[in-house]
């Protein structure tokens, strides 16, 4: 399973790499859609969206989960000037945003991908580097 993970991430980063795009422009596409955009099918945001963005594509293995976030890039650069948690080093956006959060159903990998959506209100975990976001760590819900 782990080399299996290694694999399916050097891909996507020789992907990225091939695309030119920097870690933030592939976080950027990966992880932030505002306004939220509206499908012709609703049910299917998850499995239109990932295609769109080039997350899921015919011939590789389904992403367990993906998260879109419908609030301005902007918001989430900010939250890389928040110092980060000191257990985990990740930095949170400093109020809870729109977002949609996108899980496998079933546990197969292989293409058809079928995916659950989910809408909530949370904060957002990101690491930075270059007072950048660069990798979509987590959310949680804001403290009651």
């Amino acid at each position: 399973m782990a080399g299996r993970v290694l694999c399916v991430a050097l891909a996507l980063a020789a992907l990225a790499g091939a695309l030119g795009e920097t870690r933030y422009e592939k976080f950027l596409r990966q992880h932030v859609d505002n306004p939220r955009t509206s499908t012709l099918a609703e049910h299917r945001y998850c499995e239109t969206m990932l295609a769109r963005r080039r997350v899921t594509a015919p011939g590789r293995p389904c992403k367990p989960s993906n998260t879109f976030v419908h609030a301005p890039a902007r918001d989430l650069v900010a939250a890389c000037s928040q110092a980060p948690d000191p257990a985990t080093g990740f930095h949170s956006t400093p109020s809870a945003v729109s977002l949609t959060a996108c899980r496998l159903r079933g546990g197969d990998t292989r293409a058809p991908c079928a995916y659950r959506a989910r809408q909530a209100q949370h904060h957002v975990r990101v690491a930075c580097r270059d007072g950048l976001p660069v990798h979509l760590a987590g959310t949680y819900a804001a403290p009651q």
